[in-house]
């Protein structure tokens, strides 16, 4: 059995429906919208892999620098919060039909107000992917727009980048048809016990623009398909 070609339509005719990771809660406190993350003035993707504003976002969506950093406790759970814009409600985080994985990476960082995040240095420590029929970008819209993300007790305390990001998938079936959206917060961990050293990887670099998880058809896949989530 295959879903049904008419989503597919339906969802192509969305595709303006994007979103923005606006705001972080952490500790029990949710941030002003843009406080501590470089949020931009357009609601757009990133479709090129191989290109610099993978990292932390940027044209043709500018954003916006941010002089805040923001505490977060290692070994607790933080919610990236997602919208359809800056101005968007709970109600209005991404078209449902944008289908896709939902990931997050930090990278330990000297300066996280300075740090472009492109290069070296990135680890994931959450993914989503598709699980019993649903897709992690649904997730994310039902629970209000909050993407939870299990900050590592192992890490060292430190200023870091936290790279939230959702992709929706509904029209790469061709080479570049992928959406990312992704932002970056500014933080700073504490309580870590440093005994872990994760393998980091390059952004740009971690992707590559044929990735099984990046160039598929969703909607000719069998019921119950297993999907390869990137990175």
């Amino acid at each position: 059995m295959k879903i049904s070609s008419l989503i597919a339509t339906l969802s192509a005719s969305t595709a303006t429906a994007h979103t923005i990771f606006v705001q972080l809660t952490a500790d029990g406190k949710t941030y002003p919208v843009s406080h501590g993350i470089r949020t931009p003035s357009y609601d757009g993707p990133q479709t090129n892999v191989n290109g610099n504003n993978m990292a932390c976002n940027g044209p043709p969506n500018p954003t916006t620098p941010s002089d805040k950093i923001i505490p977060v406790t290692a070994g607790t759970n933080v919610s990236a919060v997602w919208r359809h814009t800056l101005q968007s409600g709970p109600n209005d985080v991404m078209d449902p039909g944008h289908w896709g994985p939902v990931m997050a990476y930090l990278k330990k960082v000297p300066d996280a107000k300075k740090d472009s995040g492109v290069g070296n240095g990135w680890f994931k420590i959450q993914e989503g992917g598709y699980t019993n029929g649903k897709w992690a970008t649904n997730v994310v819209i039902e629970n209000k727009g909050n993407q939870v993300i299990q900050i590592p007790s192992c890490i060292q305390n430190g200023q870091y980048l936290l790279r939230a990001e959702m992709v929706a998938l509904h029209g790469a079936r061709s080479t570049g048809g992928a959406q990312l959206y992704m932002e970056c917060a500014q933080i700073e961990i504490t309580g870590g016990t440093g005994t872990a050293s994760p393998k980091t990887y390059s952004i740009p670099g971690i992707y590559k623009a044929n990735d099984p998880g990046l160039l598929i058809d969703i909607y000719n896949q069998k019921t119950g398909f297993k999907y390869i989530i990137p990175g």
